[in-house]
């Protein structure tokens, strides 16, 4: 669903890592993960399986595919307000074929994610050129999605989908990465998107005064989001290595959109091995945003405004995240086709506090009166657990 969204990117990223990872010009070792992930936090628990198989057909030719399941159960604290309840399964399938040719690597892939109320087609490309003596690579990148969005107007164990609209999204990238002296290595990236259709959250309301419902004395009403998007973001990171072997990065990303809204993030990660074994990894993670200019928690009425949301994701808000991963390697003599493996455990807490959005669940008249209730704040955990398998 919608809502669960930034929740699952949160509870998927580092999957995202361990796929995705391999240098521009080199193709990645032939590999099989298996991957699991469970969120908790803000009324929602979160858990997710993947099985993921990297190969290579060739010396310039590899294919991948990863099968992703996750289910959601529970709703955040701005449904619940709304008396609704959701427990749902998400399946995502992506493939994905690299090329290389001399100093070029082509992508192409494909990912298509369903649920019982949201149906996501993306095809996606990229090219990645080395140049000068392969100290410098560039990246272009696009990606277009389709997706179908519906409401359950029945319950969880009930549903009755009806589709209320459809969105598309496209986005652009450009990388560069350039090898800066022996230890150190700087990179900046463009990321333009734009989205167009319905972009609102069916499960999301918004709230206005009214004198004539006490003892509340306010209403809700449907969310009114513009029909197009377009959002921009620039983000610069460095990696120093270390004498001892270890490393230490930096990167800082500046986000606004065509909706008022602006964001920083600013992330810190110190990665240590011990002898050959084991990878340590501490980071920690700031990010701010501006709300909306649409946005509001408690309008002063009906249609006071021509587009209208209290979508939390769209509020204020000031998150901290603190995590801990680490890698052991096992296997280093290999096993039967195997020639090594390795197992990771990822662990982050997150701290949300959010600027302008009001916990109406939990409070209320008499002791709180329409707009003064507590801003809403939550912490959640996620952890990640995940086996990788090199042949």
């Amino acid at each position: 669903m919608q809502l669960i969204r930034f929740m699952r990117a949160l509870a998927g990223i580092a999957l995202l890592a361990t796929a995705h990872g391999a240098w521009a010009g080199v193709l990645p070792d032939d590999r099989a993960d298996l991957f699991f992930s469970r969120y908790s936090g803000g009324g929602m628990t979160i858990t997710g399986e993947s099985a993921l198989v990297q190969k290579r057909i060739t010396e310039n030719l590899g294919i991948e595919a990863d099968y992703f399941i996750d289910k959601v159960s529970g709703a955040s604290v701005d449904v619940l307000s709304n008396a609704s309840v959701i427990k749902d399964e998400r399946h995502q399938k992506t493939v994905n074929v690299e090329y290389i040719r001399n100093k070029t690597t082509y992508a192409l892939g494909f990912t298509q994610s369903t649920e019982r109320d949201y149906i996501s087609n993306t095809p996606h490309f990229q090219i990645s050129q080395d140049m000068f003596g392969d100290l410098t690579t560039v990246t272009l990148g696009f990606g277009s999605t389709r997706n179908k969005i519906g409401e359950n107007n029945g319950t969880a164990l009930v549903p009755n989908v009806a589709w209320v609209g459809n969105s598309q999204t496209h986005s652009y990238s450009l990388g560069l990465s350039q090898i800066i002296t022996r230890n150190l290595i700087g990179g900046v990236t463009l990321d333009v998107i734009t989205d167009a259709g319905y972009l609102a959250n069916p499960y999301r309301f918004i709230r206005f005064r009214d004198a004539v419902d006490p003892p509340k004395f306010y209403s809700l009403g449907t969310q009114i989001y513009p029909l197009t998007r377009t959002s921009t973001a620039v983000e610069a990171r460095a990696k120093y290595y270390l004498p001892y072997r270890a490393a230490a990065t930096v990167s800082y990303r500046y986000f606004r959109d065509t909706w008022g809204i602006t964001s920083g993030t600013a992330e810190f990660d110190y990665t240590h091995p011990i002898r050959n074994i084991w990878i340590l990894e501490g980071r920690v993670r700031l990010y701010e945003q501006g709300h909306a200019n649409f946005y509001s928690d408690l309008f002063s009425q009906a249609n006071a405004q021509n587009f209208m949301a209290r979508d939390k994701e769209l509020a204020a808000q000031k998150n901290v995240t603190v995590g801990a991963k680490a890698t052991y390697a096992f296997l280093p003599e290999g096993w039967k086709f195997f020639k090594r493996g390795t197992a990771t455990l990822d662990i982050s807490r997150v701290q949300i506090k959010y600027g302008d959005f009001r916990d109406i669940k939990d409070y209320g008249p008499p002791a709180y009166t329409a707009g003064d209730e507590p801003l809403y704040k939550f912490d959640a955990m996620i952890y990640q657990l995940y086996m990788s398998m090199f042949f």
